[in-house]
């Protein structure tokens, strides 16, 4: 039994932790954790759990969907075009990742009957990851019970451990490791990103480094920890590293977090807003160190880990380092694919297919999950690339929806990003793009109890929520974003906090996302201008 919950619709009601509590628990007020495979009896237990969830966000033995119209607005084309290669297509998803895995389980739904290939370079079909930062790394869950209900429902045809090394657009194939080809109709490109490793391979070598992003590494992290360490050293405090410095300090763990940002989660919330992350980590007793980078990372004679040189001239004393400074796109099999691809992702349109170099959308290539990068017209038309769960499974299920489609059926990807995270007892979760905006307010509860909503703003509109353990009015700012609703919001809330006034957000600067394509434009006529991508030397 295969046991999801979508985090980002659950709002924390904890029905499912009176009405199974061995598998689902509740962590502070909202921060839910469960068993992804737990035993055959408890199987009545989750199925009423299941049954309710007032926002049925919790899924048995399948993924939500969440996008639930199956027929299109319009007739099916006339022609009965889309039908035959419903019949007889041939479609390949490049990467067994949780948009990989969706995608084929949309199409599979939505009437593709003909060749249908997963092609992953993980010996595992896809599984869920969110769980490796959380469950995994306590021992709740063993790592390999977060596979995803996927591929033992539908015919697919399933390469694992078989890293895809290069696309030839024009002789519409897929070059795999082991020399072999895969012909396809369409492709779509899903192969994720990886976690970035510290800059020195010799330092990163050591005994003691870790990274967190795959099922083996999240286990081997595991082990690590579980064999009991002097200090743990966590170099990030972006999501996965403040939530691995909360699992650490959980299983009583000495914590050192080392951030170069001016507040853990700044990067993403804002520095407001990270101060309270801050204050949140101290009072659990992380040893938090902010505007200071680590220098180097120091070993012993054997080759173990033994402590890091910090850029203020402090040292740490550590024999674990987990090194979470974000992830590095999935794309260098696609550096002479023709493809608008590099360090940014896969550049798409709001439908997920696949900008080539020239700028011009290719009808049979698409890209969904984090390495893609799509514009979002409710950001200004922004290209964006979203490493959460939920854009992965709903931009999935555009791009499957649009791989069988015509031009009049299509839809576009304008799902407003959703992320969620649990840390320190907390369930903090997100609509919108909170560094798209200027200033934020404080529309609800309380800051000092950890308990309200922050609402951001970009010039007199609505732009994104944040909340602490306040999930229930996420779906409410939601709407708010989608009606670009006016900033600061202006009227009476439940529990609405008395004088407060819009301050700066103080979210860091804005990076330029196609930073390193520089191509060169030749030909002069219309027919024949053409770009070149320049690399690197």
């Amino acid at each position: 039994m295969r046991v999801v919950v979508d985090l980002t619709r659950c709002q924390g009601y904890g029905q499912c932790a009176f009405l199974a509590p061995e598998v689902f628990t509740l962590h502070g007020q909202e921060a839910l954790m469960y068993d992804t495979d737990p035993g055959d009896e408890q199987h009545e237990r989750v199925l009423r759990a299941a049954a309710a969830c007032p926002v049925q966000a919790l899924h048995v033995d399948r993924l939500v969907t969440q996008h639930r119209t199956v027929r299109p607005e319009l007739a099916p084309s006339p022609t009965g075009g889309d039908e035959e290669f419903k019949r007889s297509g041939r479609i390949v998803i490049v990467g067994a990742s949780l948009a990989g895995g969706r995608a084929a389980g949309v199409l599979r739904r939505d009437g593709f009957r003909g060749r249908l290939t997963l092609i992953g370079d993980e010996p595992h079909q896809p599984y869920d990851r969110p769980p490796l930062s959380k469950q995994v790394l306590t021992g709740r869950v063993p790592a390999q019970r977060t596979l995803l209900p996927y591929l033992r429902r539908i015919d697919v045809e399933w390469l694992p451990g078989t890293p895809a090394t290069g696309l030839d657009l024009a002789a519409k194939q897929v070059l795999l490791a082991d020399g072999r080809t895969v012909g396809f109709d369409k492709v779509l490109i899903a192969t994720g990103a990886r976690a970035r490793p510290w800059p020195n391979e010799r330092e990163a070598a050591l005994d003691g480094v870790h990274v967190v992003r795959t099922l083996e590494e999240a286990e081997r992290l595991r082990r690590r920890l579980s064999a009991g360490v002097g200090r743990v050293l966590v170099i990030g405090g972006g999501f996965t590293g403040s939530e691995v410095a909360s699992v650490c300090r959980g299983l009583g763990l000495p914590v050192t977090l080392v951030e170069a940002g001016p507040a853990p989660l700044a990067g993403a919330l804002g520095r407001v807003i990270g101060e309270v992350a801050a204050d949140m980590q101290r009072a659990a007793g992380v040893d938090l160190r902010c505007g200071v980078r680590v220098g180097a990372l120091e070993g012993d004679a054997g080759g173990r880990l033994r402590g890091a040189r910090l850029s203020d001239g402090g040292t740490v004393e550590a024999d674990v380092a987990v090194v979470a400074l974000g992830a590095v796109r999935n794309v260098e099999w696609l550096r002479d694919s023709g493809l608008a691809a590099g360090v940014w992702g896969v550049a798409t349109d709001a439908g997920c297919r696949a900008l080539d170099v020239n700028g011009l959308v290719t009808d049979d290539v698409f890209a969904a999950g984090d390495v893609a990068r799509f514009p979002h017209p409710v950001y200004h038309y922004q290209f964006m690339a979203l490493e959460h769960w939920g854009n992965a499974v709903a931009q999935a299920e555009i791009a499957a929806h649009n791989m069988l489609s015509d031009q009049a059926h299509r839809w576009p990807h304008l799902s407003l990003p959703v992320f969620w995270s649990n840390q320190f007892g907390t369930n903090i979760k997100s609509v919108g793009v909170p560094t798209f905006s200027e200033e934020v307010v404080i529309a609800q509860g309380s800051v000092p109890d950890r308990r309200f909503v922050a609402v951001y703003g970009h010039r007199g509109r609505i732009t994104a929520a944040v909340t602490f353990d306040q999930a229930m009015w996420l779906d409410f700012y939601q709407r708010l974003i989608e009606q670009a609703a006016p900033f600061p919001p202006d009227f009476r809330m439940v529990d609405r906090p008395d004088g407060e006034r819009p301050v700066p957000a103080e979210v860091p600067p804005r990076i330029v996302p196609a930073e390193g394509a520089t191509v060169v434009v030749t030909g002069h006529d219309p027919a024949e201008r053409r770009v070149s991508a320049v690399r690197e030397s």
